[in-house]
């Protein structure tokens, strides 16, 4: 199974031959369009089976674990329990989801059992306004999957509120946070440190244990001595009772060093146990960074390597560059938020391609009301959500949403995240391959 079991949506603005440009939302918007879902009856809670088809993936991976999975899914379909792959056993649980029947339900009824907690505590909500307050709540604790199984099933949830719902959720996974690459050969670093540790620990312990051994062989062997010696003054009664306290005080003292020794060497392999336990503790926490810096390096690569297609094209290929011209020729793109050096060139791009690029930071220097003047003539809006303020982004997609202008949002201000965005859009307008994005999220509806 190499296919993923959900249908990817088309990029929004892209009309088919018949359709209706001007409609909202566009049929070809698949990832708009209501599935099964939608025809569940008031008053009730969804069920699993009931959901739209492209939500499944997340709640399957969001809620429930592996482990789980691995118990449930085999009883319903042949899969080698052991054997099998996490992918191949979620990839059965999203099919059992969404075709229904009795793996359906066992999952349905799984998920209730596990989060039935928090589906009382939402059902206290009676309109979507309070099952998004809710929501957002369990956003800002970190309680998510209890909260996104409870609101995906509430009854009061429309496709509006699980859209925002599972747009927040996927968003999650670029905001925990991104390691670079120092922080990898730190990981590597601490590892082969921990593993030196962990050796010199064993040594140090197998290295005390004989000294105990010996520590103990002495003692015996002291007290041995003690005694004889204190028989053979009780015995002796001589004058020479001076020498022999003498020689037992010695051999005390020298006792007493060798506990001291002991004392000095299980300190020591305390403090080093505890320094390898921390450096566990900070390996895990790398990996986990490693496991974010390598999801951000497939979106970083896509952007990439778009960028470097182009340049190949416009130095070798002046027939195939033509594709990338036509895209922007007689395009009306508005470009909002982003820097200074990377407008002007996006300018310069746009303009010899034919087309034309009105820039407007947002609301900073320019006036707001040139933004939404400039909009209902526009062809697309495009803006970097890391070069614009939260309102003047709000505003602008309340004004799209009025004048059924389509809007991008872009991972960067970068000319490489612009030059993906213009080949992608005119590859799936074209009906020619582009290549694959990183990710399959719909940056405009969830």
């Amino acid at each position: 199974m190499h296919a993923p079991p959900f249908r990817l949506a088309r990029a929004p603005g892209i009309s088919q031959p018949g359709e209706d440009a001007g409609s909202y939302p566009r049929p070809g918007d698949v990832c708009c369009q209501p599935g099964r879902s939608q025809l569940t009856r008031p008053g009730r809670r969804t069920r699993l089976a009931e959901l739209d088809s492209h939500l499944h993936c997340s709640v399957i991976g969001t809620c429930l674990t592996t482990h789980e999975l691995r118990k449930l899914v085999p009883k319903f379909v042949d899969l080698d329990r052991q054997r099998a792959s996490d992918l191949e056993i979620h990839h059965a649980a999203v099919e059992l989801a969404i075709e229904g029947g009795a793996g359906g339900k066992a999952l349905h009824k799984a998920l209730d059992e596990r989060y039935a907690g928090a589906i009382r505590r939402f059902d206290k909500a009676r309109d979507e306004e309070a099952v998004l307050a809710m929501w957002g709540e369990a956003l800002r604790s970190g309680d998510i999957p209890p909260a996104y199984w409870a609101l995906m099933t509430h009854p009061q949830a429309s496709l509006h509120v699980r859209q925002v719902a599972f747009g927040e959720l996927h968003m999650l996974s670029h905001l925990v946070g991104a390691a670079n690459r120092a922080d990898i050969r730190r990981l590597v670093s601490l590892e082969e440190e921990n593993a030196t540790l962990r050796d010199r620990v064993e040594r140090q312990q197998k290295r005390l244990h004989e000294m105990s051994i010996q520590r103990d062989a002495s003692i015996r062997d002291l007290a041995s001595q003690i005694a004889q010696l204190t028989a053979q003054v009780e015995r002796r009664k001589e004058p020479d009772q001076a020498g022999l306290q003498a020689e037992v005080s010695t051999l005390r003292d020298a006792l007493a060093a060798r506990d001291a020794r002991l004392a000095l060497h299980t300190s020591r392999r305390e403090a080093a146990e505890q320094r390898a336990a921390k450096e566990q503790e900070h390996a895990q926490a790398l990996r986990g960074s490693l496991d974010e810096t390598l999801a951000l390096l497939d979106v970083v690569q896509a952007e990439a390597s778009a960028m470097e297609r182009t340049i190949q094209l416009s130095a070798d290929e002046p027939d195939a560059h033509q594709a990338l011209l036509d895209a922007l020729n007689g395009k009306r793109i508005v470009y909002v938020g982003g820097r200074p050096g990377s407008n002007a060139a996006l300018r310069r791009i746009v303009e010899s391609a034919g087309g034309e690029l009105t820039l407007h930071d947002g609301g900073v220097e320019d006036r707001k009301g040139l933004l939404a003047a400039a909009l209902p003539r526009a062809d697309m809006v495009v803006f970097p959500v890391d070069c614009v303020d939260h309102d003047s982004m709000n505003t602008l997609k309340r004004v799209c949403e009025r004048h059924q202008v389509t809007y991008y949002p872009l991972r960067t201000a970068s000319i490489a995240s612009f030059v993906e965005l213009v080949t992608r859009i005119h590859a799936a307008s074209s009906g020619t391959a582009a290549t694959p994005r990183a990710s399959r999220f719909c940056l405009r509806h969830g």
